[in-house]
């Protein structure tokens, strides 16, 4: 009985996942939007930023190309997010949304399939761009990895489940990158991504109530671990608590919002 019902759930999961990435190889050139702008930001804002980039309390060593790593990382994760939820809105436009709604599908299953699709996108374009971490002098060994993947899931699949609840409910794909922009650039901008924030600034408390912040803080100390003195930094576990229950909340919402719309099918 347990197993038919596990079919019954992971099944739908994986159709869901599988018609994402499907839709991904089709459509090879997304990877130039999610990859080629914030590497163009990495490169120019790093390059233009980094003579004069010192900060008390941090590595001598550290360059700003260096710094700005991090934030990148999160950038494409957020990038791939906007992309990969546009197709929520695409497929309630061909139909396909509205024949799943009716199916005998739980809605977690609906959600996570959605989620997941998006996350693995987010988190292998991520690790494509880690790559290049050596080129900005930043640690990429067996350790870092250790500790960067299950931030890079967690960060990638907070941000993709907030990607699915802004595009739940609209109808038009032009739409929902202007929305994406004022909610989502704001909560990056204000993560610690560019700079850090002063102590004696009133960006210390705009970062603090920041989810993304930590996701930031995760994938920053990912790469440094927890003895680099990082100023207000939170430390590696910290951080990716914050996250997975950030990464939850996304997750019950979305399910509460496929719910009610389901009421209404």
């Amino acid at each position: 009985m347990s197993t038919v019902a596990g079919s019954h759930f992971w099944g739908p999961v994986f159709a869901l996942w599988q018609r994402d990435m499907i839709r991904f190889l089709r459509q090879k050139n997304r990877i130039i939007g999610a990859l080629g702008a914030p590497l163009v930001f990495w490169v120019l804002i790093g390059s233009g930023v980094g003579p004069g980039f010192r900060l008390p309390g941090w590595p001598a060593d550290m360059t700003y190309l260096a710094y700005f790593f991090p934030g990148t990382v999160v950038l494409i994760l957020l990038f791939t997010a906007v992309f990969s939820t546009i197709s929520v809105i695409e497929d309630r436009r061909e139909g396909f949304l509205q024949g799943v709604l009716v199916a005998p599908v739980a809605p977690e299953a609906i959600v996570l399939g959605k989620l997941l699709g998006g996350t693995t996108l987010a988190v292998g374009q991520a690790l494509l761009f880690c790559l290049a971490a050596p080129l900005a002098g930043v640690p990429l060994d067996a350790a870092v990895l250790a500790r960067l993947l299950p931030a890079l899931f967690v960060v990638g699949f907070a941000l993709t489940g907030l990607g699915f609840l802004v595009a739940w409910p609209l109808e038009s794909t032009q739409v929902f990158p202007a929305i994406m922009n004022v909610l989502i650039m704001p909560l990056w901008l204000l993560s610690g991504a560019l700079f850090p924030a002063a102590a004696d600034s009133w960006m210390r408390y705009a970062v603090a109530v920041n989810p993304v912040a930590y996701g930031t803080a995760a994938v920053r100390r990912a790469f440094y671990g927890d003895g680099a003195s990082m100023g207000l930094v939170p430390g590696y576990g910290p951080a990716l608590a914050v996250s997975v229950v950030f990464a939850a909340v996304m997750f019950a919402l979305s399910v509460w919002m496929v719910r009610r719309r389901r009421g209404t099918v």
